[in-house]
């Protein structure tokens, strides 16, 4: 069909990298031993090294860390979120840290589809409103543009999905 757009040819892949072209859809999910960390407002709001990610066909890596990781108070205003097609209904939450209050930046799944039933409750949160994300000492990019929360971090490759023209992918 001539309206739906052909995803672009993956970018050539080296030692240690990943495509997120070889990711599956639908998306997989797997632990992460690597420390995680969200900084906000100069103060970290979450840390772990019992976390998740989500991978998924065209784009980076999405981060979820345990309800325990949270640092108390970090998350506020909590109210229904979007449906995701694998995951199930999510919750939305503010984001509040070192004096600083950045509104629907971070969601979970509170009772998710049983593929993801491992991340019950546990928080996933967009890179770019936050000071910084890391993923063991890396500083993780956002994802492009404002609908997806993958983190992209040295090694991942794409195109990746979310800039603009890509929403046919």
């Amino acid at each position: 069909m001539s309206w739906m757009l052909r995803h672009p040819d993956p970018d050539p892949v080296g030692p240690g990298e990943e495509s997120v072209w070889d990711y599956p859809r639908p998306p997989r999910l797997e632990p992460v031993a690597e420390r995680l960390r969200v900084v906000l407002g100069g103060a970290p709001i979450a840390e772990t090294v019992a976390g998740f990610r989500v991978l998924e066909t065209s784009h980076p890596p999405t981060y979820y860390l345990p309800p325990d990781a949270i640092a108390p108070g970090a998350l506020a205003n909590p109210r229904r979120g979007g449906i995701c097609e694998w995951k199930g209904q999510a919750v939305l939450f503010d984001v509040q840290g070192g004096g600083r209050h950045v509104p629907g930046a971070a969601w979970a799944y509170p009772d998710p589809s049983p593929d993801f039933r491992a991340i019950a409750g546990c928080v996933a949160f967009y890179a770019g409103p936050m000071d910084a994300c890391f993923v063991g000492d890396a500083r993780a990019i956002p994802q492009p543009g404002t609908f997806y929360g993958g983190w992209i971090t040295p090694g991942i490759v794409g195109p990746l999905k979310g800039g603009p023209g890509t929403m046919g992918w």
